[in-house]
């Protein structure tokens, strides 16, 4: 009879793995119940303030809650991702972070000076301090938190190919926004357009913008290298982190009746893991 004992190192492996296992969940299970508190006081309160006016403390409080949840809702989705990252390949991931925040900032600004590329727009007071006075800081940090994820999920469940994978990361990217904008600018005033659109008042020019950003983000994302430690982020995490960051605009869209913007959405992410259980299935 053999006796095998596994080393130290082995040892140390498995309960890494095993901390990983139980804490990426937890991260991402917190951010789920921002966004499910986030969605539910709009529902119940903010499209029915005639129960906030039945009890004055309430509405007060509310009022707080309205102005806190939107920058919280990115703060903690930002901790998370960035959490996760760090345990997973520490500090590697800074550079991809900084450069694209660098770059979505440029596109914002250019949109809300100029109105180029998303036509003309600004940003109300609603997301907290601005770049300039223009900008909000947390918004081009949600462009990353948003791209990283999209651009991984695209290589895993669509297509490996260089090309193609960044015009389907950018797809994903995009569908965020037909949820992003109806919550965020119809329904409450977070952005304000310039001039109406035929998209719960949003620009077509806008997703054109949208779309060229978000290329230019995976662009660089690609030009980074970051294949060489993303596939060392487990997939079930980076699908919680923009399932839930979707999630907020589509529920609020829902609670709204927005169904279009909702199904619209919600269609390419659910496309691409339809393709890729298909795909899984017929290499088994």
């Amino acid at each position: 009879m053999t006796v095998s004992f596994a080393s130290p190192m082995d040892r140390t492996a498995r309960s890494l793995r095993r901390r990983h296992s139980r804490v990426e969940p937890a991260l991402v299970g917190a951010l789920f119940v921002v966004t499910a508190m986030a969605a539910a006081g709009y529902a119940v309160f903010a499209l029915h303030p005639e129960r906030l006016a039945r009890v004055p403390s309430a509405a007060a409080v509310y009022g707080q809650a309205l102005r806190l949840f939107p920058p919280a809702h990115i703060i903690v989705g930002l901790v998370v991702l960035c959490a996760i990252l760090s345990r997973r390949v520490g500090t590697t991931w800074m550079p991809a972070a900084i450069t694209l925040y660098l770059v979505s900032l440029a596109s914002e600004l250019l949109g809300t000076t100029a109105g180029i590329p998303f036509g003309p727009y600004r940003y109300g007071d609603g997301l907290a301090i601005k770049w300039f006075a223009h900008v909000p800081v947390l918004v081009p940090a949600s462009w990353f938190m948003m791209a990283l994820p999209s651009f991984a999920l695209a290589t895993r469940w669509v297509t490996t190919h260089r090309t193609w994978r960044l015009v389907a990361a950018t797809g994903l990217l995009v569908s965020w926004d037909l949820a992003l904008d109806p919550a965020m600018s119809h329904l409450m005033p977070y952005w304000v357009w310039g001039s109406d659109g035929p998209y719960y008042g949003m620009p077509l020019l806008n997703l054109v913008g949208w779309y060229l950003t978000g290329l230019a983000l995976m662009a660089a994302l690609a030009l980074l290298n970051v294949d060489r430690w993303l596939d060392r982020v487990p997939t079930s995490s980076l699908l919680g982190i923009y399932t839930a960051n979707l999630a907020l605009p589509v529920l609020m869209a829902a609670a709204a009746g927005l169904w279009p913007a909702c199904a619209l959405a919600v269609a390419p992410i659910a496309l691409a893991a339809i393709a890729d259980r298909a795909h899984t299935w017929s290499t088994t």
